[in-house]
C-alpha cells in the first residue's frame, strides 16, 4: 500500500503537506514494539520468579501495564513516537497536525482491543486499507494520524517566469520581503498567495493570480535572475 500526501491549510493560511504512513511502514513499527515488550516481559518474568505467587502477581500487573501504557507513554512523552515509530521515523499526530494528548492517545490505543478482533488486528487492517488517511479504527476514534516524522522537504519554488524592475524603489527588507513571499509559494494555499498579493493591489497594478506572477516576476529581478 502506497503513502499518501494530507495537506492542512493552517489559520494563517500555510498548506501544511503531512506525509501519512501507509500500513507496510506501520507493522515494521508495531514488529519492532512488540520485540521490545517481549523482552522486556522476558526479563520482568526471570526477575519476578524467584517471588513465588507473588512474582506471579507483580508480572501480572508489569504485563498489563507494558501492553496498555507503553504505546501512551512514549507517544505523549517522547513527541509521538514510540521506539517502534521513532526508528521508521514515524509519529502519532492529532488530525490537526497538534502533538498528539494524554485523552487521544488514550482513546487510540484503547481501540486496539477492536482492531484485533476478529484475530491478528484483521479488523485493523481492513480499516488501514480501505481509509485514504490509513486510519485503523483507534486513529478514527480518537482523531489522529500516523505520519512521517521527518517529511519530505518542499521544494523551493522553482519559477520559470521572467524577471521584472519593481514600479517602485524598494528598500531592503521590502526586497526580503518579496522574496521570502516567493520562496514560501510551495506552503501557501492559491487563496492566501492571492490575498498576501493583493495587499499590494495599488502598486503593481495587478489583482489575484496576476498580482501573485507579478510578485515573483519582480522576486526574480531581486534575485538578478534574467
Amino acid at each position: 500500500m502506497l503513502d499518501t500526501r494530507h495537506s492542512i491549510e493552517t489559520p494563517e493560511g500555510i498548506a501544511l503537506q503531512l506525509t501519512v504512513a501507509g500500513p507496510g511502514v506501520r507493522g515494521l513499527a508495531f514488529l519492532v514494539d512488540l520485540l521490545i515488550r517481549g523482552v522486556v516481559q522476558l526479563l520482568l518474568a526471570l526477575l519476578f520468579s524467584v517471588l513465588g505467587v507473588a512474582g506471579f502477581g507483580l508480572f501480572t500487573i508489569s504485563m498489563f501495564v507494558m501492553e496498555w501504557f507503553y504505546p501512551v507513554l512514549f507517544e505523549v512523552l517522547w513527541n509521538g513516537q514510540t521506539p517502534g515509530k521513532k526508528l521508521m521515523e514515524l509519529k502519532v499526530v492529532n488530525d490537526n497536525a497538534t502533538p498528539v494528548t494524554w485523552s487521544s492517545s488514550l482513546v487510540r490505543n484503547l481501540f486496539r482491543g477492536v482492531d484485533f478482533l476478529p484475530l491478528f488486528y484483521i479488523t485493523g487492517l481492513v480499516s488501514l486499507c480501505v481509509n485514504s488517511q490509513f486510519k485503523r479504527v483507534g486513529d478514527l476514534a480518537a482523531g489522529t494520524l500516523v505520519i512521517y516524522s521527518s517529511p519530505r522537504k518542499s521544494m523551493q519554488f522553482d519559477s520559470d517566469a521572467p524577471a521584472r524592475p519593481s514600479p517602485i524603489p524598494l528598500d531592503l527588507q521590502e526586497q526580503q520581503t518579496i522574496v521570502s513571499f516567493s520562496e514560501r509559494m510551495p506552503q501557501l494555499s492559491a487563496q492566501r498567495r492571492c490575498e498576501l498579493a493583493n495587499i499590494l493591489q495599488p502598486v503593481i497594478g495587478e489583482k489575484d493570480q496576476q498580482a501573485v506572477d507579478a510578485l515573483v516576476e519582480i522576486a526574480n529581478g531581486i534575485r538578478g535572475k534574467r
